[in-house]
């Protein structure tokens, strides 16, 4: 494929194809994702489809390999070196006599076939199907001028100019900047390279009391792996043995190397850096998080923005309309000068001028490099609609557990009422506890496994979002949750118990009441830490701008006072899933762009509900999946660096569309001779040329920027 008509003629034939749900083709990757009903056509017949189009297809050979150069490319430097040197060569000879002119014929004619065969070929190709694409106006362009040439050097009286020169350029040129463009393409999709070569080859397991060398393909879940100091991590894991310290920057973002010890996680493509550890492998091969990181990226890179509906718009008639204007050219320069030569000249220079690749590739070039750069920073923002929504974000609201605060409450106080002892009630509260996987649920269970308390498993465990858990433990009926949950159970509270309770827990902390077979039995205290980069993360948003307000499950005691240290004023708490949905309804009816920033599973709702979802990495799968982006780091220094890029993305997006539209809106007219009847100044067909070539490069290089983007001072101050 050469430009956006390409693009969507494969996409057209794709879809057209019986079985066929959906088709999208990347012009960028050069690849094509098609959704299809297996029992009526097959990836075979798909390919077939492509071909019988005009273009080729092969199946993918493997993972990974969708950035490799493509062969033709390797070979276009020298071809396009040639060529141009050829066509300085014939530009210096001019109009030559004799046998010249026939060598030089057949020296063009030769190159044209080598260097510019392909063109032709696809120009060809896209004709028996009733198609146009970019090499049609090449083809066409090239084609006239060398008929012409070839009919001067056949009769020399009649020849009032040679272009022999300008077939050799216009067809360098071309090959220069496609070559060039396959550079700063693979240039931008090196970001799944980069995470596919944190992969190790090999990976060192104990199998059968020795210790052996295997391929990573080949590990299975429940071996035992030995990584060393300095080598990559080959699958993730739990360490079985050993401490350590790894670096995870080039999948979570986090510049800081992380502490490691017996019974934490660990992630394939991470880098050991001190310490010889033992892990027992979780996940293997495409399992893996840094597999289904480098999947999310490939996936969102090759994704649709709307902005790009446009430059599809455009796409979709501009070979047509060149051809059209070309022939008013030639007409018109033939009417009002009567110069063959003349009108031939413009004739070409607006066909070769006219560059459909550069609208092509304006927004999913700079797309992928701002995918692959945000993966960089830890920040996962799941394709081209995505990223739109979220540039355009006027409020986030944040949940408050694991997203404003570490996530990991410990228990700061436990009280049990008479009839029950502290020991008892922590106990039976770690039985039920310990199938759930709220943050406060770990609080109870860890400080039960610190007291070294040991329980049987609990049964019939029913969770209620948003307000606790119910259980059946050692024939007990339990309750654990927040007050609405005990009063909808109608469970009564003892004026002299209760009167020894304060009326709510402590500034930031949170209470957790127990029930026992219908009787209040007491309650448990926790208390989460703020996460450091919490109140510059907050600052970040409002300094751009961007309101924050925190809805949360939790009670107001404990919320306030974390709403307060960031800097939030508006706080919604003690909140139902279906509230937060609700908050975020009432923000979207008076205008707002939202995103929602959570980590749980009551949070699913509300991030599918919002303009956009973030997703902290760390949260339940589910949260995951609703989420538009995912803050691997799970923090919220990500909310910022998503914004930040996706606006600067947008912006080199614009950038990219007003060039391309405004580069053959001026060039086309330049080149059919606008400024010739008060300047007496016409682009020959190689300036032509040249120009073409480097429209599409320079959208190409603008797009690269990105990938030196960074996070502003006052962003970077959030790290």
């Amino acid at each position: 494929m050469t430009c956006a008509a390409c693009q969507h003629h494969v996409e057209a034939a794709l879809t057209g194809a019986p079985g066929v749900v959906s088709a999208r083709v990347d012009l960028m990757r050069h690849r094509a994702s098609v959704e299809f009903n297996g029992g009526v056509t097959d990836p075979a017949a798909l390919v077939t489809a492509i071909r019988d189009s005009g273009y080729d297809a092969v199946l993918p050979r493997a993972e990974g390999a969708s950035t490799q150069a493509f062969p033709e490319e390797s070979k276009m430097g020298w071809k396009a070196a040639l060529t141009i040197a050829a066509g300085v060569l014939a530009m210096l000879l001019g109009m030559p006599e004799g046998l010249a002119r026939w060598v030089l014929l057949a020296i063009t004619a030769a190159l044209a076939v080598w260097a510019g065969g392909a063109i032709y070929r696809s120009a060809w190709k896209a004709l028996l199907h009733g198609e146009t694409n970019m090499n049609t106006l090449v083809s066409l362009g090239t084609g006239v001028a060398f008929l012409y040439s070839a009919y001067g050097t056949a009769r020399p009286a009649a020849m009032a100019a040679s272009y022999f020169d300008s077939v050799l350029l216009i067809l360098g040129f071309l090959l220069l900047g496609k070559w060039l463009e396959g550079r700063a393409r693979h240039r931008a999709l090196t970001a799944v390279d980069a995470l596919a070569e944190l992969q190790p080859a090999t990976a060192r397991v104990r199998r059968d009391n020795a210790e052996v060398s295997i391929a990573v393909d080949d590990l299975r879940v429940g071996d035992l792996a030995v990584i060393l100091p300095g080598e990559r991590i080959p699958a993730d894991g739990v360490i079985a043995s050993g401490r350590t310290t790894v670096d995870e920057s080039m999948l979570t973002g986090e510049s800081m190397p992380l502490e490691r010890n017996v019974g934490d996680r660990i992630l394939a493509g991470s880098l050991n850096y001190d310490g010889a550890v033992t892990a027992t492998v979780e996940s293997a091969g495409e399992g893996t998080t840094l597999r289904q990181i480098a999947r999310l990226v490939e996936q969102a890179q090759s994704s649709r923005a709307p902005m790009e509906r446009l430059a599809d718009r455009a796409s979709a008639i501009f070979v047509p309309v060149v051809l059209g204007l070309a022939v008013l050219t030639f007409a018109g320069w033939l009417l009002a000068v009567h110069s063959f030569a003349l009108a031939i000249a413009a004739t070409v220079a607006v066909l070769v001028i006219a560059c459909p690749c550069a609208m092509g590739l304006a927004v999913p070039a700079a797309l992928t490099v701002a995918i692959g750069r945000g993966a960089q920073f830890g920040v996962l923002i799941k394709g081209g609609e995505a990223l739109e929504r979220v540039a355009g974000l006027t409020t986030v609201v944040l949940d408050k557990t694991g997203t404003l605060t570490m996530g990991k409450p410990v228990l700061a106080h436990l009280k049990a009422f008479t009839g029950f002892a502290e020991i008892e009630l922590l106990r039976w509260a770690a039985s039920a506890e310990d199938q759930s996987a709220h943050p406060l649920a770990h609080a109870v269970v860890d400080a039960a496994r610190e007291r070294g308390l040991t329980w049987a498993a609990a049964e019939n465990v029913q969770t209620m979002p948003g307000r606790g858990l119910s259980a059946t433990v050692e024939g007990r009926s339990c309750l654990l949750g927040n007050l609405e949950l005990m009063r909808e159970w109608s469970i009564p509270f003892p004026a002299n118990e209760f009167a020894q309770v304060s009326p709510g827990p402590q500034a930031g902390v949170t209470r957790l009441w127990m029930a026992v077979d219908g009787q209040l039995a007491g309650y448990f205290d926790a208390r989460d830490a703020l996460r450091p980069s919490a109140v510059a993360a907050v600052g970040w948003l409002r300094t751009h701008g961007i309101a924050a307000e925190i809805l949360t499950g939790d009670s107001a005691s404990a919320a306030v006072p974390i709403a307060a240290a960031v800097g939030i004023t508006e706080v919604f708490a003690g909140l139902l899933p279906a509230d937060k949905v609700s908050r975020i309804r009432t923000l979207q009816a008076a205008g707002k762009r939202v995103a929602m920033v959570g980590d749980g599973i009551n949070d699913a709702a509300a991030l599918a509900q919002a303009d956009a979802g973030m997703a902290m990495g760390a949260g339940a799968a589910l949260a995951q999946e609703a989420g538009d982006v995912l803050l691997l780091s799970s923090d919220p220094v990500g909310i910022g660096t998503a914004i930040g890029l996706a606006r600067a993305t947008i912006r080199v997006m614009r950038q990219n569309l007003a060039w391309a539209a405004g580069y053959n809106v001026v060039g086309i007219p330049l080149a059919a001779g606008l400024l010739y009847p008060v300047f007496h100044v016409m682009l020959t067909p190689w300036m032509a040329a040249a120009a073409m070539a480097f429209s599409s490069v320079s959208v190409l290089l603008n797009s690269l920027r990105l990938r030196d983007w960074k996070p502003k001072p006052v962003e970077s101050g959030l790290r």
